[in-house]
């Protein structure tokens, strides 16, 4: 799990310090938004052809590191 997590790489000199798959331009935010766009693994693989499946794996794993809270608060809709 913790090898998952060195393919994401924070850098204030790239997309402006947004954590990103292996120093690539590729922020962690755009790879979870493709998947909730429905497209699938293969599909972003395939259009995206320097991304591995583990990127797209540690970013789920990253994401989900981030949701590890002690306590949470329920937002007002806007």
């Amino acid at each position: 799990m913790s090898n998952l997590l060195k393919r994401i790489t924070i850098d204030s000199e790239i997309s402006h310090g947004k954590p990103c798959i292996r120093g690539l331009r590729y922020p962690v935010e755009m790879i979870l938004q493709l998947l909730s766009s429905d497209m699938t693994t293969e599909e972003i693989l395939e259009d995206y052809s320097d991304l591995e499946k583990d990127d797209i794996l540690a970013s789920l794993l990253y994401a989900s590191k981030l949701t590890e809270v002690k306590s949470t608060h329920k937002l007002d809709a806007a």
